[in-house]
């Protein structure tokens, strides 16, 4: 089949060249001149691990271009996705979906006749009705249908996630777009994943459904994990004895600093305001966005008790800025809360991530980046891991505790067993919903992984 897909953001470009790898033909387009000219050569503008060779290997075969000319990327396509951003709108939170609009009206005015109009963006409830009245209103005399597509992916393993999915999940409204998508997500089908077709609305809101119950996972054993530092419990324990309960599962139990990231915090603040305006009160939701806010000003707290209650004067060295590890994405990151207030209370804030530099020269001012871990922490008052990139897992403790000014630890991802971190040199650890061991005597060791 003849694919076009207008976005090469994180889901446009992971989707398109994925799409192509199972053998269609697919033309990306995107209106920015520079990222297009990256894509020709073969550049990718996003971090996800294997994307590049899978580019590569497809533009190499043939089967994948890229283009700013809508016009000509439509021609003779069976299938037009839409993929561009929906971000939170300012103000009142509602997914802004101007650029979802103004992509139908242009697809109106250039698609063949029976085209299937896809979208892959989030959108709230009702808009892929909205896609078709704004298409018939600019061009009536297009013969086409509309489809749902919610993209799953998770970033840092959106090409596995895409190529080996949970469910693929189809929203149509006739047995003429069904085939369109079956044909499409037959080399899955094929390998017997699960493709869930229903209703245009059962669709969309599957995608908000599932993002603000994972969304509610993490809150709540946050939640938890501040209950456990009151009552002398472990939250990895906890979450350890509950994750096992079939009904439950054990993903996204992990007590952190906060959910960040492209999805969870707009999906989360769409789908209570889209209960707001049916007079249905998404009032669980609504408590998951204010306890996440919380759950990050929490862990400035945990920071200003390890500088005895100041940040000025103090050194800090944060490990890992992007909202998780395999990314470059810093939207929502928990960084974007600490580290403004780390040197706004007057501290000197070394930065170290694998891939967050260059948005968080940006984002984050006043701060100095280092290479690698043990540079960030030497003649430091904290250390702060915030980021649970591999490089951070299997640090010697020791050698970061010796070059140390004041060596305490604030590890916000529970990489380090508490009484590790002492037995290598910390004088103090601080983790999220942990407790140390009354018991156990403080000997130097080698560093060791929890």
């Amino acid at each position: 089949m003849k694919i076009a897909m207008i976005g090469t953001g994180y889901v446009g470009l992971v989707s398109g060249v994925c799409f192509s790898d199972f053998g269609h033909e697919v033309i990306c387009v995107d209106k920015d001149v520079d990222k297009i000219a990256r894509l020709e050569r073969g550049e990718v503008p996003i971090f996800e691990p294997g994307l590049d060779e899978l580019l590569s290997r497809n533009i190499g075969a043939g089967r994948l271009s890229f283009t700013r000319d809508l016009e000509r990327a439509l021609e003779g396509v069976q299938a037009v996705f839409i993929a561009v951003g929906t971000p939170t709108r300012r103000g009142d939170g509602h997914a802004d979906l101007s650029y979802v609009m103004s992509a139908a009206e242009e697809i109106a005015r250039a698609a063949p006749q029976g085209v299937v109009v896809v979208t892959k963006s989030t959108v709230p409830v009702g808009t892929n009705r909205r896609v078709a009245e704004t298409i018939r209103a600019t061009n009536p005399e297009l013969d086409f249908d509309v489809a749902s597509n919610p993209e799953f992916l998770r970033e840092g393993a959106a090409i596995d996630d895409f190529m080996r999915p949970d469910r693929v999940v189809v929203g149509v409204e006739n047995e003429r777009a069904g085939q369109v998508m079956a044909d499409i997500y037959k080399p899955l089908f094929l390998r017997d994943f699960p493709i869930v077709t229903t209703d245009l609305e059962s669709a969309e809101m599957i995608k908000y459904a599932a993002n603000a119950f994972l969304a509610t996972k993490i809150t709540f054993i946050n939640e938890v994990a501040a209950l456990c530092e009151k009552v002398g419990a472990d939250v990895k324990e906890v979450a350890k004895g509950i994750g096992l309960d079939g009904r439950i599962g054990n993903k996204f139990l992990h007590a952190g600093p906060g959910c960040g990231g492209s999805c969870f915090p707009k999906d989360t603040k769409a789908l209570a305001r889209m209960g707001q305006e049916h007079a249905s009160s998404m009032q669980i939701v609504e408590t998951v966005i204010k306890v996440n806010e919380e759950t990050k000003r929490r862990m400035i707290d945990k920071l200003l008790d390890l500088c005895n209650g100041s940040f000025n004067g103090k050194t800090v060295a944060v490990l890992g800025v992007t909202f998780k590890p395999n990314t470059d994405d810093m939207r929502d990151a928990p960084s974007l809360t600490l580290v403004p207030a780390l040197v706004g209370g007057g501290a000197k804030v070394r930065m170290c991530d694998p891939q967050g530099r260059h948005e968080g020269e940006a984002l984050l001012p006043g701060v100095a980046w280092c290479d690698d871990a043990y540079a960030a922490a030497q003649d430091a008052d904290l250390l702060v891991i915030l980021t649970e990139w591999n490089e951070f897992r299997a640090l010697d403790l020791t050698r970061l505790a010796r070059g140390m000014a004041r060596p305490r630890i604030a590890d916000l991802r529970n990489i380090y067993e508490p009484e590790i971190a002492l037995c290598a040199g910390f004088d103090a650890y601080t983790g999220v919903g942990r407790v140390l061991s009354n018991d156990v005597a403080i000997a130097p060791v080698q560093t060791a992984v929890a």
